[in-house]
């Protein structure tokens, strides 16, 4: 079951809520060991000390910032904790603001909070008057010894806490040489962008996130456990798409959206096949019997 990474209160106004900060995403990236080429025994990173070449633990590590090559300002963890108490373990509200004011490009880590025992009915409160009220709280907190701006919103009773990354942070594009290319040589015409507008319209719906799955994981589930079994898996790279040229981009808009249009038609005023889908990879075995195919492959 997970577990609170944080507990603290927040404060809006005179009220004080205490709450827990929980985790709102389970990664399910696929991890690999590092291990030797010619025999497969496992490499461990360790940390040393760069004067003596001696392991250090982590209780003797303390934080170092570089004023110059070799020169570090040290602070202790307890001194980092110390910087600002009064924070340490409070999100503060400052504003109130429309979730659609808010460019997606300064969100970063999502979060559940949950009502400390006994602060239940204050968190409902604030829950249910920012659910009506359809606002995003933005606020401050300390993460990990790390001043933080948060966005909060209410969603069905539950407030979710979503940790933003300061303007400062976010490269303006104005900064980025070579961002947009070379101008090009005609502007987009209006015939062009119309029919740009129609193929976006034919694919607009409404978002369903379980729609959408993670089918490299999937297949590189699959190609591990037939590798374990014994399989050959080795596969031609796919070939990287090819970019449409200037002169082919009315022709490429109209064939795209003659071939939706023909998906929802189903050809001459029959009904719509269904969209072709991607062969689903075949779903991996579950651990033990992964293992187990492991050895007998061995």
């Amino acid at each position: 079951m997970p577990r609170a990474i944080w507990t603290g209160t927040i404060s809006f106004g005179l009220l004080n809520v205490p709450v827990k900060l929980y985790s709102a995403v389970s990664s399910k990236a696929i991890r690999f060991r590092e291990l030797r080429a010619k025999d497969g025994s496992r490499v461990r990173h360790k940390r040393v000390a760069e004067a003596d070449e001696e392991e250090v633990a982590y209780e003797d590590l303390v934080k170092g910032y570089e004023i110059a090559p070799d020169r570090y300002v040290i602070l202790s963890r307890a001194e980092l904790e110390a910087l600002d108490p009064k924070r340490s373990k409070a999100i503060e509200i400052e504003d109130f603001v429309d979730l659609e004011q808010i460019d997606p490009i300064y969100f970063n880590q999502p979060y559940y909070l949950g009502p400390a025992p006994g602060a239940e009915r204050a968190y409902a409160l604030l829950a249910e008057a920012m659910g009506e009220q359809r606002k995003v709280a933005i606020a401050r907190f300390v993460l990990r010894n790390r001043e933080s701006l948060a966005a909060i919103r209410a969603a069905d009773g539950v407030l979710t806490l979503a940790t933003m990354r300061f303007a400062d942070e976010v490269v303006p594009p104005a900064q980025l040489e070579g961002l947009l290319g070379e101008e090009p040589e005609t502007p987009p015409r209006e015939q062009e962008v119309e029919m740009a507008k129609r193929l976006i319209e034919s694919l607009a719906k409404d978002f369903d996130p379980g729609a959408y799955e993670d089918e490299h994981r999937a297949e590189l589930l699959a190609m591990i456990e037939r590798k374990a079994a014994g399989e050959d898996v080795l596969a031609a790279a796919p070939e990287a798409p090819k970019p449409t040229r200037a002169p082919d981009l009315m022709a490429a808009l109209e064939e795209s959206l003659a071939a939706i249009e023909g998906e929802e038609l189903g050809g001459a005023g029959k009904p719509a096949k269904p969209k072709a889908r991607k062969a689903a990879a075949k779903k991996p075995a579950s651990k033990a019997k992964s293992k187990s195919k492991a050895k007998a492959a061995k």
